[in-house]
């Protein structure tokens, strides 16, 4: 793996004890030579998450999806395959940027060179009656489906999915989210590195002052955070005693998922981009995807049973708690663009922030993920 343009040392000081760390440094959130590296090493180069399949797939047999750095094709035959966006040809692309179709081959625009939606060669025009197509298939890369949604390993070169996620598997499966159904989705653009706004998600400490909607329905300093197994991070937060879930009022309008604990939310961030809320009656998530050092393009969806018909309440208190998210969140970013930066402490209880930028940290020096 090559070097990240961030200083080793400064490195070594995140991955002191905690109590005894410091955040990243400066470079690592407003540097472009290290988002680059980024885009490679930690989207491309681990399992990145490019939303729910029955979505990704409706209406569509394959499409254009470029995970970190690198440009796939994605297609949706029998099982969902990714394969390099390069004709095995001449290289030319096969899909422009988010292109879709709804054919039964994917096509090269150069010279009609076409593959079956598995990356077999159909046909190669023109190259005679005796040539041998099968050394030519798509060069298929790394998929998973998991819990409805769809993870691709871009470099094929990334630990197993299973060591991937761990101890994560335990805590999501229960709310079945690959039954649950969308019912609303918000697209925001936040002038922030996208580990800034990981960094607050996984943490509580900024809450009394930000967000008096969520502390009365949630006490800011209530749960604990999980320290299982895989490139993840995350922890529970407690309901108040009147409140059924997070919600304006603390009322909720949905159905209840069964076999979860009712008094609790999971906060959980599955390494490189996908953050999975868990409620008693929904669950919400945050797909990221870097644009600039500081410009995140996010993607906020609430899964709800299929019965419900009204996901307001819900979609009303996030759009709030995420708004005022995001603004903290670019003004951190304005404050690490200064000059004058130079990276923090972390409070006894921002332990989940910690897990996150060591876990970085041993990233960028090109350590395991988990520990």
């Amino acid at each position: 793996m090559a070097n990240p343009p961030v200083d080793a040392p400064a490195l070594e000081a995140s991955l002191r004890p905690h109590g005894e760390s410091v955040m990243l440094p400066r470079a690592a959130y407003v540097d472009p030579e290290v988002l680059a590296w980024e885009r490679r090493h930690f989207f491309a180069g681990t399992w990145t998450c490019l939303g729910r399949v029955d979505e990704l797939s409706d209406g569509t047999t394959y499409r254009e999806v470029t995970v970190g750095d690198i440009a796939t094709v994605v297609t949706f035959g029998d099982v969902p395959r990714a394969f390099a966006n390069t004709c095995r040809h001449r290289g030319h692309e096969l899909l422009q940027r988010d292109e879709t179709s709804d054919r039964r081959a994917v096509v090269c625009p150069y010279h009609g060179w076409s593959y079956e939606l598995d990356g077999s060669v159909k046909a190669a025009p023109r190259m005679g009656d005796s040539f041998d197509t099968s050394p030519y298939r798509l060069v298929e890369l790394p998929t998973e489906v998991w819990q409805g949604w769809l993870f691709v390993n871009a470099t094929g070169t990334a630990a197993a999915f299973e060591d991937h996620l761990g101890g994560i598997t335990g805590l999501v499966a229960p709310y079945a989210p690959e039954t649950l159904v969308l019912k609303a989705r918000h697209a925001y653009d936040v002038a922030a590195n996208w580990k800034t706004i990981v960094e607050n998600y996984h943490e509580c400490y900024h809450c009394p002052l930000i967000h008096p909607e969520l502390c009365k329905v949630s006490p800011p300093t209530s749960g604990d955070n999980w320290n299982l197994p895989g490139a993840w991070v995350g922890g529970l937060m407690d309901l108040r005693p009147d409140a059924e879930t997070m919600s304006l009022d603390g009322r909720s309008l949905g159905v209840p998922i069964a076999g979860v604990d009712p008094r609790q939310v999971n906060y959980l961030g599955l390494f490189p981009n996908l953050l999975i809320s868990l409620h008693p009656d929904y669950v919400m998530t945050h797909r990221l995807e870097p644009r600039a050092p500081g410009l995140t393009a996010i993607e906020c969806s609430w899964y709800f049973r299929p019965e419900v018909t009204d996901p307001s309440y819900a979609v009303e208190f996030w759009d709030i708690t995420n708004r005022e998210d995001w603004a903290a969140c670019e003004s951190v970013q304005r404050g690490a663009e200064s000059p004058h930066f130079r990276p923090g402490p972390l409070a006894p209880a921002e332990d989940a922030v910690y897990q996150w930028v060591t876990m970085l940290a041993r990233g960028y020096l090109g350590k395991p993920l988990s520990t």
